[in-house]
């Protein structure tokens, strides 16, 4: 069964620093986690009442299992992508792993 990790990045204090940052640095890390199947990442845009949203990015990494998540973040890859976040990500970060079931 698949496995997803799922990172929303709250909103920095410079959008066009974490910007660059993530693009030219921590991307191309989580690019070399072993076994990664699928990386996507999306910018949320303003709520229908015109409210900022909560999250400047939405990063989804998906890995053949449970097992092949742990192994890849368990990795040197993988440990220099977590420890990447501090470099970056000043609003913070809010984390979720789990098994994928799709629907459609």
């Amino acid at each position: 069964m698949a496995y997803q990790l799922t990172v929303l990045y709250k909103q920095p204090d410079d959008v066009e620093a974490f910007d660059k940052y993530y693009e030219t640095t921590h991307a191309p890390l989580a690019t070399k986690l072993p076994g990664v199947r699928s990386y996507t990442v999306s910018g949320p845009v303003p709520g229908p009442d015109g409210a900022p949203p909560p999250y400047h990015l939405i990063a989804v990494l998906t890995w053949d299992s449970a097992e092949d998540f742990q192994a890849g973040m368990g990795s040197p890859e993988g440990q220099a992508a977590q420890a990447d976040l501090a470099n970056f990500a000043t609003g913070g970060a809010d984390i979720l792993a789990g098994p994928v079931h799709s629907l459609v």
